[in-house]
């Protein structure tokens, strides 16, 4: 259990006091859920940059990485429809990529074969978070970026399901 896989256990750690605290009627809780989404959002960067520099990538890394993301950005996303701020339709798209991938990746492992993140998942991935601090501070005068943002993460989100699939088609079919 290297650095990076600490910081990744720690994102995960992370999730359900984001949720509390975003959910909840404590005075503030906008700001709280914030700045735990953001550090956790920081540990994603801190652990990819800190894996590679270091030589410390790991399978588990490779694995347990993108789950973190996936629980991170699907429990905030579940959480802004609970409160009204974006619509389902567009969460049942970003969450059903995420179980597809998640299904062609354990697919993957179980064949031997490690799917590492791609950059158009990790483009997705940035924009979402971006889009999804925007809707958590839920400023009106910003309602045309926060659009923006889910409209580009969206686009993001079946651009990277199509990358992923068509880069590693071998995958579909195999059986062990």
């Amino acid at each position: 259990m290297n650095l990076p896989n600490k910081l990744t256990m720690l994102r995960i750690i992370m999730i359900p006091f984001f949720v509390f605290f975003l959910l909840s009627e404590i005075p503030g809780k906008d700001i709280i859920a914030l700045v735990i989404f953001c550090a956790a959002s920081l540990t994603d960067l801190a652990d990819g940059k800190i894996a590679r520099k270091y030589n410390l990538v790991t399978d588990f890394g490779k694995f347990m990485d993108p789950l973190a993301d996936k629980l991170l950005v699907c429990s905030a996303l579940i959480c802004l429809v609970d409160l009204g701020r974006i619509p389902s339709w567009v969460v049942v798209i970003i969450v059903a990529r995420e179980f597809a991938i998640s299904g062609f990746r354990l697919i993957a492992a179980d064949n031997g074969i490690v799917i590492a993140a791609s950059y158009w998942g990790k483009f997705k991935t940035t924009f979402q978070m971006i889009m999804i601090i925007l809707m958590i501070i839920n400023i009106e005068k910003l309602s045309i970026l926060t659009a923006l943002m889910m409209w580009v993460a969206l686009a993001l989100t079946i651009i990277s399901l199509c990358d992923y699939i068509i880069k590693n088609k071998q995958v579909i079919g195999q059986t062990k």
